[in-house]
Order: structure tokens, then C-alpha cells, then sequence
């Protein structure tokens, strides 16, 4: 059995449709085998689930998604800790002055992905669609479909990661 069978055993009867979702969305044939299962590592690490990461991980390795993806995952979902906090920050506020102030934080890895420059945009846009931050997500989606990714696909990328954060939290429901 998988690291990931286990998990989805443990996921609470009350959460059932989640165990059944992740299989619809992991199955999304407009998405690459790297961009699926790079967007949901990337959505379990920032969900705050390691196992679900690493059991993603290994799922998306049987799977036959190249290590690019994963590594571009990890980096997307710690870049986009510190981003979310900042630019939603200067969304809420909304004062002129504070989107006047450059930022200053280093966002090289963007520029440099492992897989590409659309695909560690697809999994940094459902990493900001978790931490709710409006401007990172519209800013990640426009990035996105002018390097030519489609709407579905970015639907799919953000179902699946709407799916991932759900069972995050259905298995932090576990012996609740």
C-alpha cells in the first residue's frame, strides 16, 4: 500500500468526498503529469501537511512526473509564504504609499524554474489561491495564460488545490 493509500484510509467518513475528489483531480487530462502533481505538493506544503507532501511526492513519482515539478513545488510554496503575507498586506491596507515602497524580497527562483516558467507560476497561483491573496492570485493567473496556459487548466490547477488544502484539514480532523 502507499504512503498515500495510508493517508486516504485515515481521511474521517465526514470527508469522504475529499479522498474522492483528489482521484477527479488528479486525473485532469488538461494538466501535465508535472503540472497536476507539482500543484498539489505545492498545496499540501502550504497547507502546513508534510505527510500529504511527501506522500504526493511519491505518488507523483510513481506516477511519472518528473523531480523538476517537486522541486519547483517546494520552492512555489515557500516563496509564496512570503509573498501572500506581503502583497495581501499592501492589498488590504491600500494606501498609495505602501505600493510606492519597492518590495525588496528576493523572488530570483521565479525567473529560474526547474520545469518552467509557466508551471511554477500554475503551482505558485494555487499557493496563493490557498493564502487568499488576491493580488498574487491575479497577478500568477495573468502570468499564466499569456505564457499560454488555458483557463481550464487553471481551473483544474486551483480545484486541485482547493482539494489538497481540504484534505490537509480533514486530516488534521483525525481522533478530533
Amino acid at each position: 500500500m502507499s504512503a498515500l493509500e495510508t493517508l486516504l484510509e485515515r481521511v474521517p467518513e465526514v470527508a469522504r468526498d475529499l479522498r474522492l475528489n483528489l482521484g477527479a483531480v488528479l486525473e485532469a487530462d488538461s494538466l501535465t503529469a508535472g503540472q497536476r502533481w507539482g500543484v498539489a505538493v505545492a498545496a499540501a506544503h502550504a497547507a502546513g501537511a508534510p505527510d500529504l507532501a511527501r506522500a504526493l511526492t511519491e505518488a507523483g513519482r510513481a506516477a511519472g512526473a518528473p523531480e523538476a515539478a517537486f522541486e519547483d513545488a517546494r520552492a512555489a510554496a515557500a516563496i509564496m509564504a512570503m509573498n501572500t503575507v506581503y502583497y495581501r498586506f499592501r492589498h488590504m491596507i491600500g494606501k498609495a504609499s505602501y505600493a510606492e515602497r519597492p518590495a525588496r524580497l528576493r523572488m530570483h527562483r521565479l525567473a529560474k524554474p526547474a520545469t518552467s516558467k509557466a508551471d511554477l507560476e500554475l503551482m505558485s497561483l494555487a499557493v496563493a489561491a490557498i493564502h487568499g491573496c488576491e493580488m498574487c492570485v491575479r497577478a500568477h493567473e495573468d502570468v499564466v495564460v499569456k505564457a499560454g496556459l488555458s483557463e481550464e487548466q487553471v481551473h483544474d490547477a486551483v480545484r486541485a488545490a482547493a482539494v489538497v488544502r481540504g484534505l490537509a484539514q480533514a486530516l488534521a480532523l483525525e481522533g478530533a
